[in-house]
């Protein structure tokens, strides 16, 4: 028993060696499974200062290794405290990003609609004015043209005077004293 028993028998067994806490176990299975029985009886004969050795061993390791675990356990639970933190950051970033995409597309939807009903209502504003000036314009066409046909019948008429002095001039005295 004097090799590795001695050896963990001499130190705590180092944080983070569960196989040494292992080994101890399986160390005090084997003195009890290999102890000599009592005749008659379901008992067992030990060395008792090897069992008490391993047994204070066991003793000085496991409240370093409860520690740790606990230690571990607190590590987890951190880490798992600061994921869901981080998780629910970023959650309520994209709820944000979200509404600011949904909104911002509202927007858009909104502005296009305006936009067509803009341009609906211009290009109905735009018709009326075309029609409006093509009815001016026509009444101005229809006015000209009556100014035009005034002058060309004064014209018509100013040629027609132009046209019979010109056939009196043209007449001699002669022709002017025999019909008289």
């Amino acid at each position: 028993m004097e090799t590795s028993e001695e050896q963990y028998l001499q130190e705590p067994v180092a944080v983070g060696t569960m196989s040494v806490l292992e080994d101890l176990l399986h160390q005090l299975e084997d003195i009890v499974t290999s102890a000599r029985s009592m005749p008659l009886s379901t008992s067992a004969i030990v060395h008792r200062q090897d069992l008490l050795e391993i047994i204070e061993t066991l003793k000085r390791s496991l409240p370093e290794e409860v520690a740790r675990a606990r230690t571990i356990i607190r590590d987890a639970e951190e880490v798992l405290d600061r994921a869901k933190k981080e998780g629910l950051r970023i959650l309520e970033q994209a709820k944000v990003e979200r509404e600011r995409l949904v909104s911002k597309t509202e927007v858009v939807e909104a502005a296009t609609r305006e936009a067509e009903r803009l341009m609906a209502q211009a290009e109905m504003h735009s018709r009326k004015i075309r029609g409006e000036a093509e009815r001016y314009v026509e009444g101005k066409l229809a006015n000209f043209e009556i100014v035009l046909q005034k002058t060309l019948a004064a014209v018509e008429r100013g040629r027609a005077r132009l046209e019979g002095r010109r056939e009196a001039d043209v007449l001699s005295p002669e022709e002017l004293g025999e019909e008289a």
